[in-house]
């Protein structure tokens, strides 16, 4: 498709109050409605580790939504790691 803008992985680690708030279930949702594929855990130290493929607009919006997160969450801080090759995955889930 002409055009089309390429695909890019990106690895988040966010941290501060993002467990027991519903943050994986927006993640999700969030990810979905901005057409990324991809995958949302949370981690033993607390923190949520994701991986979001798209394209690199999209990876921004969602970067920056994670940077506010839901209403219950207080997020203190999102590391990116660009992740190459950008793998190919078929949807966006929870996967713990």
């Amino acid at each position: 498709m002409a055009g089309a803008e390429a695909s890019i992985a990106t690895a988040a680690r966010i941290t501060g109050r993002v467990q027991g708030v519903w943050f994986r279930g927006w993640v999700r949702g969030e990810a979905r409605r901005l057409g990324l594929t991809g995958w949302v855990r949370n981690q033993p130290d607390g923190s949520v580790a994701a991986l979001f493929v798209g394209p690199g607009t999209a990876v921004a919006a969602m970067l920056a939504l994670c940077r506010e997160g839901p209403p219950h969450a207080r997020v203190h801080g999102v590391e990116t790691t660009p992740v190459a090759p950008a793998p190919e995955l078929a949807e966006f889930r929870v996967v713990g």
